[in-house]
Order: structure tokens, then sequence, then C-alpha cells
């Protein structure tokens, strides 16, 4: 119980930080987002409009900024996160309910998909060591995991998409299509091959080498060697006796990932112009719109703290030592 009691604290205290944090950053930001609308509108507003529209956006620079900092809590607390400078008249909330679902598809799929095929490639090249198609797969594997993906979305979106016309160059579906609900799926499947494509391979690579550095430690274990003398079958020992300890520590780092998957894949998205948060992300920041970055910087924390706080539990649950370490 007091193991929980200092998580669910560190978790509160984290996130108030983290909030803080979110609050601070984009008012460091050299620009005043006034002046940005004003020029958006090219002088088309009044005095007592441009005004108006500063206070709806929450951007009264004339306040203290503790007056802000008071505001701004009370606009989360109160789930209103104001208007967008990006996307106006629409509210935050409303542009982040669009995109969210495209990130969560395209990202959460794409994490999923490395983490499954990279652990099973990295128990295959741990357990059949000294083979040439088990240890080739390092070198491949230390290649694309150095490879930044923003590169790679350029080089396959230039081959596949620009030289070779195979796959669109931009967006998330056919925004000439008239088909809607499910019919729209294969249309979104088409546009989303070549993002998710770019982040499965860049990714994968990471999640094989852990694997398989986990898998060569367990595997020289004296419950392993036990299990051997047993004379249990060979993929009985490889899945429920070293797999089974030694994808732990990767738990972790999958459970941040799925923590960032709300912050999608940054320029992936901006890359492919695809309509997910990241895009929306670098769109807001590139406008100085203040209330879209912070929402976004929120959804993004509160999710990275909730997929670590999960993590630790579902480590007191299989690992009893953590839970009974800390107290």
């Amino acid at each position: 119980m007091r193991y929980l009691l200092r998580r669910i604290g560190f978790l509160l205290f984290t996130g108030w930080a983290a909030l803080s944090i979110n609050f601070i950053v984009p008012h460091l930001m050299p620009g005043n987002p006034a002046q940005v609308m004003l020029a958006k509108f090219q002088g088309r507003l009044s005095p007592q409009a441009l005004g108006a529209l500063t206070e709806a956006f929450g951007l009264n620079t004339d306040k203290s900024l503790f007056v802000q900092y008071l505001d701004y809590w009370k606009r989360i607390l109160s789930g209103d996160f104001g208007i967008s400078l990006t996307y106006y008249p629409s509210p935050v909330t409303e542009v982040l309910a669009q995109s969210v679902p495209w990130t969560l598809g395209l990202v959460g799929c794409a994490t999923i998909i490395a983490f499954t095929l990279g652990t099973l490639l990295g128990i295959f090249s741990a357990w059949r060591r000294n083979s040439a198609l088990a240890d080739g797969l390092v070198p491949v594997a230390l290649f694309f995991n150095s490879i930044p993906y923003f590169w790679l979305s350029l080089l396959v979106l230039y081959l596949f998409a620009y030289y070779l016309g195979w796959f669109p160059i931009a967006g998330g579906y056919d925004i000439f299509s008239m088909a809607t609900g499910l019919a729209l799926l294969p249309s979104i499947v088409y546009h989303a091959v070549l993002p998710l494509s770019t982040i499965v391979i860049t990714a994968l690579g990471g999640w094989l080498l852990t694997m398989r550095n986990n898998m060569i430690s367990v595997r020289s274990d004296d419950y392993v060697a036990f299990a051997y003398a047993k004379g249990l079958p060979d993929w009985e020992i490889k899945y429920r006796y070293a797999a089974r300890n030694a994808i732990l520590p990767s738990i972790t780092g999958f459970s941040m990932s799925l923590g960032f998957v709300i912050g999608g894949s940054l320029l992936t998205e901006v890359v492919f112009s695809y309509p997910g948060v990241g895009y929306i992300l670098y769109q807001a920041v590139t406008s100085l719109d203040y209330p879209l970055m912070q929402a976004v910087f929120l959804f993004i924390s509160l999710a990275v703290l909730a997929a670590n706080f999960f993590t630790d539990l579902i480590y007191a649950l299989l690992d009893p030592r953590v839970k009974d370490g800390g107290d």
C-alpha cells in the first residue's frame, strides 16, 4: 500500500511540474501571438476586434504572468483550452479530437508492430546465435536503428510516392473521395503505408537489439540450465523460461513508447503532411498558437506520466521484489 501511495504522490508532483513547465515554455518563446494574429488578418482587424480576439484566445499579455498562470490552471481544471489561432475559429478540443485518432492509429499500430517483430527477431537472434541468419540480423538492426527517421521518410517519399508513384505524397485519405465511414478505410490504409513503414523500420532495430542482449544474459542463468537438465523441450525453455524473464526490461520501454504515441512522430507526420498530433503541433509552434501548443503538450505529458505509472504497477505485479524493496 505504501508503494502505491508513493507512486501516486510522485505522479501528482511530476504532473504539476510538467504542467507548470507546459505553461512557462511557450511564454519564453520570442514573438507576440497577438501580433501574429494581426499580421494574419493583414490589418483588417480594428483595435477593438483585436483586443476581443486576444482575450478569446487567452493571450491577454496585459495580465501578470502569475495571473495568467492561475487562469491557465482554471482552464485546465474546467476542460476549456480556448480557441485555436491556427484553426480559428475551431476550439482546441475540437482540433485535438480530430487529430488524436489519426496519431493513435498510425503511431500506435507502428509501435505495436515494431515491438512485436523486434522482440520475436531478438529472441531468434539470441537463441540461434552463431548462425549466419541470426548474426546477420545484428548489423542490419544497427544500420536501420541509426538512420534518422525523418531522413528515411524523405527518402521513401521521394522514391515510392514521387518517382514511382505507388503511394500518395501527402494526407491521411483521399480528400476527393465521396466515401464515408468504413468505406473510407482502404484509402486511410493506403495513405498510411509509407509513414507507418518508416516508423516500424527505424524502431524495430532497437527492440531487436534490446531483446537479443536480454536473452543472451538470461540464457546463462542457472534456472535455464536446470530446465535443460529436466529435459524440457527447446521451445518451452526459450519462451516460458528465457523470453518470459528477458522481456521484463523491454516492458518499460514499450510502456513509455505507448505514452509517447499521443505525441506522434513529429517529423514523420510533417514530412507526409499526415493529419496527426505531431503535424498540428508543428503548425501551432510556427503560428505561436499558445492554446493549441499547451493542450498538445498537456496530453503528451499526461500520457507519458500515465504510462510510467502503469509500468510501475505492472512491475510490482510481475516482480514482487520491486514492491518489497520499495517498502
